[in-house]
Formats: structure tokens, sequence, C-alpha cells
């Protein structure tokens, strides 16, 4: 089992394994929904809409965005099982369109699959 994150525009990978969107609205930027090769687009696990905008992906915000993140995701805790239970049954790509791959919810989201695995809930 392994979980990636990658961003939506990067080209399909054989070792993607189940390719799931984390993003609450579709990317812009052309990429087409048969291109994305999406196996799930995991909505519910998105990051609020008025966070989202708030944070505005400025790194500035990013520690105050990722605590209120994990707030939301403690909130939706059937929507990250969902995924747990992807990554218990083999290799998934979470896929995001932000430009920043180290700032972004996709990472937060990661880390809480993995400590949820661990912790065998």
């Amino acid at each position: 089992m392994t979980i990636r994150i990658r961003r939506i525009y990067d080209p399909v990978s054989s070792d993607d394994g189940m390719r799931v969107l984390v993003d609450r609205v579709w990317p812009r930027g052309g990429v087409r929904k048969a291109d994305a090769a999406l196996d799930w687009w995991a909505k519910a696990v998105t990051p609020s809409t008025d966070l989202r905008k708030w944070f505005g992906h400025d790194r500035a915000r990013f520690d105050d965005f990722a605590a209120a993140y994990r707030n939301e995701l403690d909130g939706l805790p059937e929507a990250v099982a969902g995924l747990v239970e992807l990554a218990r049954d083999g290799d998934v790509t979470l896929l995001y369109a932000a430009r920043d791959p180290d700032c972004n919810h996709a990472r937060m989201l990661v880390e809480r699959i993995i400590e949820k695995l661990a912790s065998g809930t």
C-alpha cells in the first residue's frame, strides 16, 4: 500500500493505483474528465468552501489553515474512512490542482489517512 499525491495536471502513471480527486471544484486549465482517469471524486473530504477561499494558498496562512482543516476532517469520519479503506486495499493517488506541492490540503489528508491506518480505525 502506497499513498501518493500528485497534481491532476501530471500525466497518469501506471503506479497510481486508485486515482482520487480531492478538490471540491473541478480543476481549471483544461483537464478533461475523460483524461483524468479518476476512480473517485472525493468532494466530501475537501476543505469547506469558506476555508478554501480564506486560505487562498497563502503560505503565511498555512498553519492556521492546516489546523482548521484537521478540525473539519474530525467531523467527517465516514468520508475519511472511505479513503482509509482504499488505502488498505492497495495503492492510492490523491489528486489536487494547487500549484504548490508542499502547501496544500492533500498533504494533510495523507497524514490523516496514515494516522487512521496506524491506529486501526
